[in-house]
């Protein structure tokens, strides 16, 4: 896809939907790297609620190992997972106080040291936590960046670099969010609702889908 077009696809999705901060609600690094965590396979609303509960009961490293796993599992069991989401969180947690001084990491290499976090989580703490510009690829992104035509990849981490490559680097955090938008609302996995979508007229798959 040329650069004119691609230009066109962001102003459109900039123009559409307004600007989201995150969907997850924390107060410091370590509950947004634990909130985004809990994320996997689980809806945002859920994990609000569940982290609404949880940071009043331990919201640092050394609370969350305080805690113990057997507790923290059962604190976050609603949102899935609760085995190996208990495992990372405590696990990272004990990284974070022997080999960061309790600090999550502000930086790419480092973040991914920790269990349970992959480019997607870090890149999200990067941008939101420590305002580095960065994309982070969940599958709504992945989706919807693949399907209008602004990457052709078969991976999130290859659909990452083509997004860095389309875009300007000043909107990497803005359209990582509208991307998710909408994908939750227009672009949707199944019947994407293309006739309502701010973008068709430049959409690969719709093209693809009128020709047929």
């Amino acid at each position: 896809m040329d650069k004119e077009i691609t230009n066109k696809i962001i102003a459109s999705l900039d123009n559409e939907y307004e600007d989201v901060k995150t969907f997850l609600n924390y107060s410091s690094a370590y509950e947004l790297l634990i909130a985004v965590i809990l994320s996997a396979q689980c809806t945002d609303r859920r994990v609000n609620e569940i982290t609404s509960n949880l940071f009043r009961i331990a919201n640092t490293p050394q609370m969350i190992l305080d805690l113990g796993r057997e507790n923290l599992q059962r604190l976050i069991k609603s949102g899935g997972l609760s085995e190996v989401k208990s495992k990372n969180i405590i696990e990272a947690s004990k990284i974070i106080i022997d080999k960061f001084r309790g600090i999550v990491p502000d930086n790419m290499e480092d973040l991914l040291i920790l269990p349970g976090v992959g480019r997607k989580t870090a890149n999200v703490i990067l941008s939101h936590v420590y305002n580095k510009d960065a994309i982070a690829v969940d599958t709504h992104v992945f989706r919807v960046s693949n399907r209008i035509g602004l990457a052709d990849e078969k991976t999130p981490y290859a659909t990452e670099a083509a997004l860095m490559s389309a875009i300007d680097r000043s909107m990497w955090s803005k359209m990582h969010y509208k991307l998710i938008l909408h994908g939750r609302n227009v672009c949707t996995a199944r019947n994407p609702k293309c006739d309502k979508c701010a973008v068709n007229n430049y959409c690969l798959y719709y093209k693809n889908k009128k020709e047929i």
